[in-house]
């Protein structure tokens, strides 16, 4: 099992969405890139962690 956690920044709304881009440690790629949350659940939220898990 691999973790990994990964921050992500606000970009902009959308209709029923806040689009948030991936903050990439230095020199590495994003995994994930872009990211929509609903509304409801971002709110006013600048900064996003998200921790994912690869089990093998």
């Amino acid at each position: 099992m691999t973790k990994k956690t990964l921050k992500f920044e606000y970009e902009k709304e959308t209709k029923n969405s806040v689009r948030y881009q991936e903050m990439p440690e230095p020199g590495q790629a994003p995994v994930l890139g872009t990211l929509y949350v609903q509304k409801w659940f971002a709110t006013d939220s600048k900064i996003l962690e998200i921790t994912i898990e690869k089990k093998d």
